[in-house]
């Protein structure tokens, strides 16, 4: 894994939403969001996946191209 002052913008936003997003888990006894009530209007989590996206694509915008 890379240290922070190698990590550019976009991945240290990820790593912090990510922290974020096991500390939600953690604190109502989850291993993943998937069981959780407020899977599909949860902000965290829908923070967390723009997070991954722009780490992705380094904030180049654009949609998701499978």
């Amino acid at each position: 894994m890379q240290t922070s002052q190698e990590l550019d913008e976009w991945e240290q936003k990820l790593e912090v939403v990510l922290e974020e997003l096991k500390e939600c888990q953690k604190s109502n006894s989850l291993s993943s969001c998937t069981p959780c009530e407020k899977f599909f209007e949860c902000e965290l989590r829908k923070k967390y996946i723009l997070a991954v996206y722009e780490s992705m694509n380094k904030g180049s915008g654009g949609g998701f191209e499978f």
